[in-house]
């Protein structure tokens, strides 16, 4: 297939180029069939004729799209001060062969073929679909990379795989286990969670009584959202995923002040409040973030077998007894989710054989890291909701050469919501702190 022609515009002081290129489904077999990927190039407007070194911008997720130019955070004009910056939408996400029920569907009942094909959409397949698209871009110069929450999983990855290809690495709240299961991942999750809890209600504590209203009505009707599917008691308590960003904690206050309304029958809950529930607990705009969760942790032989739904057992705090106050989960997927989302529903039968999957290859290399001499610096946040922050300076401990700054003050998003984030970490990496 030939390469398109470039296509470039200007907006906000920006110059955005698009680039696309075919890239292997399996980069270790050849035949395999090819993926569309697509990145996008932004450079500060005056200087996109200069030779500035490249960013590339690996994403939260997984599943996530990269940020486009119009919505991205702080990071991104403190980043083209001095570089051009490539935003990825790394393989299954945006514009790069977007996977959802729809794509999928032409594996039919076929299963065990979807999951085998979903297998190709985690860190390792990135990282080589980044590889191809920094020598399509130029050729062999290294360049460096701004990894995001499981952006800076696979930049690990891009460390135990191609560290040629890396002239400099910057990590915020992405520093993984590198041997732990998913067990010792969601184990840590739950307790973090539960303390986000206590912080949401210790400052909201009128939403305690509100929240267990909210919950006591759907236990007891049936509840439609505006798109028609029940919204039940465990799928309401997954909107505590919003507690682990700065730019989201209280918005689950602002939705429960619009819950209840008075109907013909008595209180029931408004559409207002309901279509806000919708956008969040809804997997349609990210299905392949519910599907990998979990694999992003799979490594060898051991399953898992469901991680975050057997580990929650050891929780009862999120039981949603009655009498009990009740706690929000947060970024765990549940195998029920697969029966409730119509988003996942047909993404079942595959999510469930990668649930049971035993044979994954390593997603990091030991020995590669702890000699590793590609400089690293990297924001670990102290109350990270969603990356637990021992399991970080472990992994920090285990690279060579990579130096952290842990931040009190930040929480998970705090590369978008604070450009003094990078700012400090280029600072690192200068050697100015």
């Amino acid at each position: 297939m030939s390469t398109p022609p470039l296509v470039s515009y200007r907006h906000g002081g920006l110059v955005c180029t698009d680039h696309t290129l075919d890239v292997p489904l399996d980069h270790r077999t050849p035949g395999s069939g090819t993926l569309g990927l697509f990145a996008r190039e932004v450079v500060a407007e005056g200087r996109e004729h200069e030779d500035l070194p490249r960013l590339l911008w690996l994403q939260g997720g997984p599943g996530g799209r990269a940020e486009r130019p119009n919505a991205a955070g702080a990071w991104l004009r403190r980043a083209l001060e001095g570089h051009r910056v490539v935003l990825m939408d790394q393989r299954g996400t945006g514009r790069s062969a977007p996977v959802d029920r729809r794509t999928l569907a032409r594996f039919g009942s076929d299963h065990a073929a979807a999951a085998g094909h979903l297998g190709h959409f985690r860190a390792d397949s990135i990282v080589r679909d980044a590889e191809l698209l920094r020598r399509h871009l130029q050729g062999d110069r290294p360049w460096s990379v701004l990894g995001q929450s499981f952006g800076g999983f696979a930049t690990l990855t891009y460390l135990s795989l191609a560290p040629e290809g890396l002239s400099q690495a910057y990590i915020t709240g992405g520093l993984p286990t590198l041997t732990g299961h998913a067990d010792d991942v969601y184990r840590a999750a739950y307790a973090r969670t539960l303390a986000h809890n206590e912080r949401y209600f210790a400052r909201y504590p009128g939403d305690q009584a509100l929240a267990a209203a909210v919950a006591a009505h759907l236990d007891a009707h049936d509840v439609r959202m505006p798109t028609g599917e029940r919204l039940t008691v465990r799928r309401f308590q997954t909107l505590g995923i919003t507690f682990g960003t700065s730019a989201k904690f209280d918005s689950l206050h602002y939705l429960l002040e619009t819950a209840f309304t008075d109907g013909a029958a008595g209180p029931e809950l408004t559409d207002t409040f309901l279509r806000g529930v919708e956008a969040t607990v809804s997997f349609a705009e990210r299905p392949l973030y519910a599907a990998l969760h979990e694999p992003i942790y799979a490594q060898g032989a051991r399953a898992t077998d469901w991680s975050a739904h057997r580990i929650r057992e050891e929780f009862p705090a999120f039981d949603a007894a009655p009498g009990t106050p009740l706690r929000f989960t947060g970024e765990m997927v549940y195998p029920w989710q697969f029966e409730e989302d119509p988003a996942l529903v047909p993404l079942r039968g595959a999510a469930g054989i990668l649930a049971a999957r035993t044979d994954w290859p390593a997603l990091y290399d030991l020995d590669r890291l702890a000699a590793n001499e590609v400089p690293v610096v990297a924001a670990v946040y102290h109350d990270d909701m969603y990356v637990d922050r021992e399991h970080s300076l472990a992994t920090a401990d285990a690279v060579r050469g990579l130096r952290t700054w842990v931040s009190r003050d930040h929480a998970h998003d705090g590369v978008r919501a604070d450009g003094a984030v990078l700012d400090r970490l280029l600072a690192m990496a200068r050697g100015d702190i």
